[in-house]
């Protein structure tokens, strides 16, 4: 027994700090001024969603590591509370995990949610995003999110995210910069 809470615990602490102490680990992520790398991935609605799709509106591009997770839960129920505040401000919530479609879609079910979660199984668009964690047998994508202008570049990334608070600070930048 002390031999499996021991093995747990070291997975627990290679997970968690070997991106610090690895920055390799994962690409840098693109800043604000850049133009938002383009993608194409399924959702669990089916069909592709394309960044080029939300031209013309507000996008909230959030990564998280693992669908029905506690933190990763607590952060897509905050941000579905909150669709009727991002349809106010003209912007679109899109979540992306390396977890699959079919995932995507028990978590939806489970949980209520009605915003597309977009499957990167293979990892490209979250290494793209500078949001994939590779620990050589296990990816998942890092918890960062973009706030994507209605012309593709990315205004605001978040690289330090709190489930419990950031749907309220990814509004409050909105409200910020719509009235730039």
């Amino acid at each position: 027994m002390l031999r499996i809470v021991l093995l747990v615990f070291v997975v627990v602490a290679i997970i968690f700090l070997a991106p610090r102490l690895f920055p390799g680990a994962r690409a840098a992520a693109p800043g604000p001024g850049s133009t938002a790398p383009e993608f194409s991935l399924a959702s669990q609605e089916g069909g592709s969603v394309s960044l080029k799709d939300y031209r013309g509106s507000w996008v909230v591009l959030y990564f998280y590591p693992k669908d029905q997770t506690p933190s990763c839960t607590r952060e897509a129920h905050n941000f579905q509370v909150d669709q009727p505040k991002y349809a106010e401000r003209h912007a679109v919530v899109l979540g992306v995990s390396v977890d699959s479609v079919d995932s995507h879609k028990k978590f939806c079910a489970k949980e209520g949610l009605n915003f597309k979660l977009l499957a990167d199984t293979n990892g490209k668009v979250s290494k793209a995003y500078g949001s994939l964690t590779n620990l050589g047998v296990v990816k998942f994508a890092a918890r960062h999110t973009f706030l994507i202008d209605p012309s593709g570049n990315v205004t605001k990334a978040y690289t330090s995210v709190d489930p419990v608070r950031h749907s309220e600070e990814v509004l409050a930048a909105l409200d910020q910069l719509r009235k730039q």
